[in-house]
């Protein structure tokens, strides 16, 4: 990883930004595979999948029998893990829920309910590849449950024998998936988008995934719903002098795993520890497992932004907007308070970023690529629609004709105002 100095906080932190974004020309791509799925259905998806997977299906469902057999290989403690995430999710969202269901108002006449409705239909996507994720079973899954989705559908990439992560499978049963097909990259967004002869298609469409994912998830915008921008995974650590090196390292390795083109990074203040974590990290890499993988995502995107104090590295961060901020430093409670934009912000030494990736009850499918300026998590509102159900009484209509009447002027709709003034006129 390359150690920076930063003179102009903001600007330094944008630069990287347009240094990590979807091309045009990966967009193009995402959007050719979608229109040959669009056209062609079930028989691109097969294709596809058997040209980036390795492997040439007969079927896309996955079978009631694959997902009993599934339980017969995991273990008990990895169910009972899964169960613990569950509950965790479950409790934090429904908190959310909670608060936001029998609001009603009233104004002169006028009785508005804001009512939660859920959507009709979610699509997960679980990535699949270098890793098996059934923890993003449980971050996609729970909540829109929670919010009432019927229809839960998963997908993901199937590996070399045509099967699916058997944890995997036996989450999506565990948190109430009700369809799960063996399709992945931007074949199975266009299949959720468009359907296909054996997946129909969905309301909206959550989950992270890499660059190419993103990008298909992008196209589908214009015919479903879709959650954020979520992939690939960054992490930014904010620490002071005060921070063990060997945890910073120890996050930012954690989070590199994922993928090559992960974004893990530290901003500081202190050149010292800077060149501490760099040196750690450089001692930790021979010994780990995935080195490969970790050796080449910070190698390449990697670094270590060495600001001139505290508001100048909040200045970075808050430019930067990383998926994950970590806050390792004196008075943390105080100074996670005051960063601005970022998906997730996980304060103090003992709060590490792959801890909030399984079980701590937040959510880890977060905004990617710079989107942290405009949301946060996944969550139980992602899968609602907050639906206003308005009565007017004739006084209450009273009351505001000559409001409506100045603004239809205004705009030059004088039909606005006559279909409100003919409603004086009854009897």
């Amino acid at each position: 990883m390359k150690i920076l100095d930063v003179t102009e906080p903001a600007s330094a932190a944008a630069g990287m930004r347009k240094s990590v974004n979807i091309s045009n020309e990966l967009m193009a791509q995402a959007v050719g595979i979608m229109r040959d799925v669009q056209e062609h259905g079930d028989a691109a998806v097969i294709d596809y999948t058997a040209k980036f997977d390795g492997v040439r299906l007969e079927s896309l469902a996955v079978t009631k029998q694959e997902i009993k057999d599934a339980y017969c290989k995991v273990t008990k403690e990895q169910i009972k893990a899964l169960k613990l995430m569950k509950a965790r999710l479950e409790k934090s969202e429904l908190a959310v829920a909670k608060r936001l269901r029998g609001i009603k108002v009233r104004s002169e006449g006028v009785a508005i309910e804001r009512a939660l409705a859920p959507v009709s239909s979610v699509g997960c996507y679980i990535p699949g590849g270098k890793a098996r994720y059934p923890s993003t079973v449980v971050m996609c899954a729970v909540p829109a449950k929670v919010a009432g989705v019927r229809r839960i559908v998963a997908i993901s990439p199937p590996t070399r024998d045509g099967s699916i992560d058997p944890l995997t499978l036996v989450a999506a049963d565990i948190c109430g998936v009700n369809e799960f097909y063996k399709a992945g990259g931007a074949q199975g967004i266009a299949a959720l988008a468009y359907g296909t002869q054996s997946i129909r298609p969905v309301s909206k469409i959550a989950g992270p995934g890499g660059m190419f994912v993103t990008a298909a998830k992008l196209a589908a915008a214009s015919v479903a719903s879709t959650d954020m921008v979520a992939g690939p995974t960054e992490l930014l650590i904010y620490a002071d002098a005060s921070a063990d090196p060997r945890l910073v390292a120890a996050d930012l390795i954690s989070q590199a795993e994922h993928s090559p083109d992960t974004v893990c990074g530290l901003v500081t203040a202190s050149q010292k520890l800077a060149s501490s974590v760099q040196a750690e990290v450089d001692r930790m890499l021979p010994q780990i497992a995935r080195s490969d993988i970790v050796a080449k995502s910070l190698g390449e995107n990697g670094f270590a932004a060495v600001c001139a104090d505290e508001k100048a590295c909040i200045e970075f961060a808050d430019e930067f907007a990383p998926e994950h901020l970590e806050v390792i430093c004196k008075r943390a409670d105080t100074v996670a308070k005051k960063f601005r934009s970022a998906g997730l912000v996980l304060v103090g030494p003992d709060s590490p970023s792959s801890a909030s990736d399984y079980a701590l009850g937040s959510n880890h499918v977060l905004p990617t690529l710079g989107f942290a300026k405009s949301r946060a998590s996944l969550s139980v509102l992602d899968f609602v629609k907050l639906v206003n159900r308005v009565k007017v009484s004739k006084a209450g209509l009273a009351k505001v004709e000559k409001a409506v009447r100045e603004m239809a002027t205004a705009e030059g709709l004088p039909n606005h105002y006559e279909a409100v003034k003919a409603r004086g006129k009854r009897r």
